[in-house]
Order: structure tokens, then sequence, then C-alpha cells
């Protein structure tokens, strides 16, 4: 509580201090969308050209300058990559808010290259660190697959591993799958993968903006240890109908969006039509995956109802279904069924509040048939509140603050270490308050300071109040140049039962960290330096170290029912990471460079993780050609995952069903004697992909062609080594792929 009263005085001393801004200026706040369809544009860079003041949209679309002398006219200059800048004059009144509703024409069909407008004003007022931001204009010129793809496109920045092709799922700094949150309008997503986690369920197209967090994340996200996502939809064309079909080798779409009175929609819904493409990515094996989503969002605002208010109901729905013809081949089947309910007021002072209310549910099932394989029925119910509140002085400083309340039940139903059925139910109610002061008066140093408080705990174990404080802070000696730095401790009480012996983790059931072990904790400490001297070069160099404790494996010792099914260990990670965004006339570069250490420490033994990378290299670049054509490269390379050497077999009795075996030789079969965990290193994986795109602007519509190849030096990177009999598998070999996008 020491913490905690430091923090409050501290906070009590910025407050009292604000006021002396506050005489003879105003505030200028805007919103600046689309002037075709109403959306708003995140992200977008507005400058006072007489004072020399600038800002930056955020999420929302709303940009904020405060003290602005007060009783002058200004012209403001608001910019956006692809859209014509527009110059507006603007009127500030003393101690007055003055909103403006601001709305930029695209240029026309020429496509731009990745680059983010306004980073100049993001590098001096803004306190994040390990954050990466991506709007809908970048995901396009993202790297693609068999398509755009949102986790897919995440892997190629700095500090974020995969295990090959075949997963889109990620591993942040050394930290599990299970310790990434993903959220979408603020939902939490507990299964975002479609197709045996080939890529996610999130639709790209309905994807308005992307932040994403690589560690040392503020006080308002909690609940992980790694990594936050963090999502916002489009809310929909707020001036016509329209409608946008697509199709790739694996999946077609339809997207439909409009007006409504005061609002707009916007429906997405995705289907699967083929598996050929799929058996090349599991070596030629038929993999009979059936997947949808749907993702809908409607919102409505009205001064007649309640002024300065936006209200929004959103919606996501998911389904896999992996059934095979072979009756020993276990079935898969899982969904994620989500809603959220939000309102967001934006009253006249430089305020934002919001309350919202969502719900969101998983459900997985592995069907054994006559595979042998141990049935398993898992179900997460999670029901959310919150409340947030953001209020910015006329120093630029921000106050955040809120509360977060979840319930959450999970039920695992399995059989035990005899055979035996049991259903494993938890449930638990998590209270959440967390409070941050944003300090940007100053140009020289910007610093972000919070408290997430645990007042009501998820797990059994931990009846205590448990704080995680927070700090993020940039030291700018030149206009160019900063020193940043984070440190933070985060709590996680939810986790998934994971076999890390397995190659694919097909089915990973949630529980509730139960009560014989204590929630895991991790802490993360950051340093780096930022270094922008234009907004065609950005560069910046950051070391970290995270240590994580009470991580949670299954064990694989476990004789007895009496034993515990999760014993604990400790991990941790660290390394340097450098990333640069260069762009040169029409040519745009992303290049990174990773050295990284991740190690797991399990009864007294200490060994790496699978997804253990020493080093790591990503190039992207980003050929902007003209009338509508754009070519894009991506080149990675890293060195060889950790894994277990088969050292020999031996004939092992299984007698699991008299009427499918027959004669002596169907009850023996090899078993496999496996080598210390993790000892020996897969080669080196490497592989080039190539994608050429072309914008059509019809009279009727607006046609895009993709076409992309995987691979393109087809290259032979190990996938694993057969358990069973010794074979290698290799990922994705030569691969051409297309998707053709038609926009009404």
């Amino acid at each position: 509580m020491r913490y905690f009263s430091s923090l409050l005085l501290l906070l009590t001393i910025f407050l009292s201090t604000n006021s002396v801004y506050s005489q003879e200026t105003g505030t200028l706040r805007g919103l600046v969308s689309d002037s075709l369809s109403g959306e708003v544009l995140v992200y977008a860079s507005a400058y006072i050209k007489e004072i020399n003041k600038g800002a930056h949209t955020d999420t929302r679309g709303y940009f904020i300058i405060p003290s602005v002398p007060a009783n002058k006219t200004y012209t403001v200059a608001v910019s956006y990559v692809g859209y014509q800048t527009k110059f507006i004059t603007v009127e500030v009144d003393n101690n007055k808010l003055s909103h403006y509703n601001i709305s930029l024409s695209a240029k026309g069909i020429q496509m731009q290259t990745i680059e983010k407008v306004g980073d100049r004003y993001e590098f001096q007022n803004d306190t994040k660190v390990s954050v990466q931001r991506i709007a809908a204009r970048e995901l396009e010129l993202m790297p693609k697959g068999v398509e755009t793809d949102v986790f897919r496109s995440i892997q190629y920045l700095p500090g974020v591993q995969t295990t090959g092709d075949v997963s889109a799922k990620y591993y942040v700094r050394g930290g599990a799958a299970n310790q990434n949150l993903v959220l979408v309008d603020g939902v939490t997503v507990y299964n975002p993968f479609h197709a045996l986690g080939l890529f996610g369920v999130i639709d790209p197209d309905i994807v308005n903006n992307l932040e994403f967090y690589k560690g040392g994340f503020a006080a308002e996200f909690g609940g992980r240890l790694s990594s936050v996502m963090s999502i916002s939809t489009k809310d929909g064309d707020k001036n016509k109908f329209g409608a946008t079909a697509s199709s790739s080798f694996m999946a077609a779409k339809l997207l439909l969006e409009g007006p409504i009175p005061n609002g707009s929609f916007i429906i997405s819904g995705r289907k699967s039509f083929s598996n050929k493409i799929l058996d090349n990515f599991f070596d030629e094996n038929h993999v009979p995956v059936d997947f949808y989503d749907v993702s809908m969002k409607t919102n409505f605002t009205s001064p007649d109802f309640i002024p300065g208010a936006k209200f929004t109901v959103s919606g996501m729905f998911s389904g896999d279904n992996l059934k095979q013809d072979n009756p020993r081949v276990e079935d898969y089947k899982w969904s994620n069924n989500i809603m959220g309910i939000r309102w967001l007021q934006v009253p006249d002072s430089p305020l934002f509040f919001e309350l919202a209310f969502s719900t969101s549910q998983f459900k997985g099932e592995l069907i054994s048939k006559q595979s042998g394989a141990t049935p398993k029925k898992n179900i997460v119910d999670d029901f959310s509140m919150e409340m947030n509140f953001n209020y910015v002085f006329d120093s630029k400083d921000e106050v955040v603050s809120g509360f977060h309340i979840r319930d959450i039940t999970t039920t695992l139903a399995m059989n035990n270490a005899v055979g035996v059925p049991v259903e494993i139910k938890a449930n638990g109610t998590s209270v959440v308050f967390f409070s941050k002061y944003k300090m940007l008066r100053f140009d020289e140093v910007d610093m972000d300071l919070g408290v997430r408080i645990n007042a009501v705990n998820l797990s059994r174990n931990s009846s205590v109040v448990v704080m995680e404080p927070r700090l993020n802070i940039k030291i700018r000696p030149t206009d160019n140049f900063a020193l940043i730095g984070a440190a933070g401790v985060y709590q996680q009480e939810i986790s998934t039962v994971t076999n890390e012996y397995e190659v694919i983790n097909i089915f990973e059931p949630w529980v509730i960290s139960p009560e014989y072990i204590k929630p895991q904790v991790a802490a993360h400490y950051i340093t780096g330096i930022e270094f922008v001297p234009s907004e065609d070069f950005f560069i910046t160099v950051e070391s970290y170290y995270k240590k994580i404790d009470n991580f949670p494996v299954v064990n694989q010792k476990k004789i007895l029912v009496t034993d515990p099914d999760f014993v604990t260990g400790e991990a941790e990670s660290y390394g340097v990471e450098i990333f640069n965004k260069s762009k040169l006339e029409f040519i745009t570069l992303m290049a990174s460079y990773t050295n990284a250490y991740t190690y797991k420490t399990l009864g007294g033994l200490r060994y790496y993780n699978k997804y253990d990378i020493r080093h790591q290299v990503n190039l992207n670049l980003d050929f902007d050609l003209g009338n509508g054509w754009n070519v894009g490269a991506s080149w990675i390379f890293h060195s060889g995952l950790p894994y277990t050497k088969i050292i020999g077999y031996y004939d092992k009795m299984y007698i699991d069903d008299y009427f499918y075996q027959n004669s002596y030789a169907d009850f023996r079969q090899p078993y496999t004697i496996l080598g210390i965990d993790n000892l020996h290193r897969l080669p080196e994986y490497h592989k080039l992909d190539i994608t050429l795109s072309k914008k059509f602007d019809l009279s009727f519509a607006k046609v895009t062609l993709d076409a992309s190849i995987i691979n393109v030096y087809n290259r032979k990177n190990i996938f694993y080594f057969k358990r069973e009999n010794g074979e290698r598998v290799n990922m994705l070999p030569f691969l051409p792929t297309a998707t053709i996008k038609v926009k009404l």
C-alpha cells in the first residue's frame, strides 16, 4: 500500500498544478473521418502552424490539442496517408472546448506505401513502449499467406516467434501462446484461430486499426503476461450501402455495410469451401477442415437522445469442425460466441467516458471415436463489465482510470488417470481497479505511471489484494532522439492445458488456476532508444528481460489419481530487438533483427522453450508502382528451433478395443523413447514470399487482385520428425495463391 499512497500523492501534486495552464487558453478537439464512408481515421495528424502544436487521432478518431491561446483564429492542417491534406480555419474560445468534425478525401486509386503520418507527434507526445500500430490501409500491404491475416502479419515484427508455416499462433518475447491477450472492441477472444491454427477468425476487412503491445503495457490492460493485441473494428459506411465479395483458394466471404437512422452497420461472413490448399500445409495429408466466421457491428448516435453519446453493439461468431472419415482418428470442433455493448460519451469537455458489457464463450471438444485419444470437452463462459474515464488537462497531461468486473466459469470434462470420466468446473470473479497518470506537459520527458489493483481474484489460491505497478517513460535529449524504458508486474489466473510434447497443439482447454497452485506472475523490464530524424526514417533498439513465476504445465509424471494435474515452474527470457522503417520515394523498407534467449525451469532442470529462436531477421519491401500496382517481398530467416530427439523405440502392449484388434500384432505397437527435452536444434529456417497486387477502379465496382507466391525458391524447411517412425516432415513448398475482391 506504500506504493499506492505515493502514487496518490504524486497524482494530487500533478492535478493541483494543472490549473495554471487554463488561463486565457482553450482546447481544440476534432473528429477525423473518411469523406465517403464516414469511417474514423486513426493515427491521422492535426497541426496548428501558427503555434507549432500538433496531435494525432486516437483509436476513436479524436485528437485533442490543449492550451491553445484563446480568442484567436487558426489554420489547422489535417493529414492522413492516402488522403488529401485538408486545411480548415478554427476559432478557439477562452476556457472552452472547440469541437470540429473533419472529413478527408482519398487521393484515388494509387496505393500508398506503408507510412505512419504523424510519427513526429507520436514521438513527442507518447508514452507507449514496445507497441506497433497498424491501420486498415497498412494491413492491406502487410505480408500475406493464403490471404491477408492479422495474426500472420504481426509475425514479421521483432520479438514475435512462431514454430513454422503451419500455425499462426505466436509467442512474444519468450511467453507462451496462452499468455497473449486478444481483444476485439474490448472483448476477449479465447481461441482466435481457424483451421488448426493456420490463420485467425478475425476478418481483416472489418479491422479499422490494431495496437500490438509486446510488453510493458499500461494499467488498463491485464490478465495476460506477454502481449496485448487490441483491435478496433469498422463502424460501416455512414453514407451509402455497399457490398464487398472476395474469394481465395480456400474460402469465400461477403461484407455488407450501410447507413441506418443516426448510425451505420457492417456485417461480414466467411466460409471455407476447399481443403486442397491445406494439404500443402500438412505434407499432402488430407485435412478435412470446415470453418466459418461472422462479424457484425452497428452504431447509433443521436443528439436528440443523449448529446455526445455513441452506442455500439458488436458480435463475432466462429466455428471449426475437423471431422475424419477414419474411425481410428479423432475429430475436433470448437467455436467462439462473442457479444458486446458499448457506450462512449464525449461531452463538451476534454473527457471520454466508456461503459461496456460483454460476453465471450468458447467451446471446444475432442471426440476420440476409436482412436484411443482421451476425450475432452471444454467450455469457457466470460461475462464482463468495464467502465473507463479519460481526461486531458490543459497541460496536455492525462488521467485514465476505471474498473473491470469479470465473472468466468470454466468446465473441462475428460477422463482422469485411471480412465474414469470426470468434470472439472471452476468459477471465479475478478474485480480490478486501475489508474494511471500520463505526464505529457514537458517536451523533454513523457511518463506513464499507473497501478492495477486486483481487489478480488479469479483464483481461490489468491485471496489477498494484488497490486500490479506499471511505469513507462521516454526521455528526449533532442527533438529526434529518445531514451525509453518500461517496467511492470503482470498477473494471469487462467491458462490452457498444453502438452508441449505435442508438435501441433490442436485443442488446448482453458482452466482457471486450481487452488493448489498460485497464479502466474511476470515482471517486465525494457530499455531502449528511438531515433526519428524524419517521417521517412524510424529506428528503435530495445532490450528486455522477462521473469515468470508459477508457470503451469501439465504434470507428465502423474501416476495416481491424487497426483496433481499441474505442476509449476519458472521461465525467463531476454534479448535485443532492432526495428527500422524507412521510405525512399516509392519504396518502403521494414527490417528487423532479434537476438533472444528463452528458458524454463521445471523440477530443478533448466532447458530451452520449444519456441526459443536465437537469431531472427525479417525484411519486407513494398514497391508502390502507381496506377494501382503494388509489389511486396518478404524474406524471413531464423536459427533452428529446439526439439527433443528420438533416441529409440520399444514394443509396448496396447489393449484399447478388442473388436478392432484381431491379432497379437494389433496389440503391440512401437513406443517412442525421447531424449533430453529440447536439447537439440533443427536446421535454420528461411523463405521468400512475393505478392503482386492490382487495383481497378471500374464504373460500377472497385476490384482488387492479389497474387502471391509462398516460398519462392522452394526451401525445404523442416517442420518436425514424426514420433512414430522418425520421418521428416517439411513445411510449405513453393505455393502460388490468389485472391480476388470486388467492392460495389
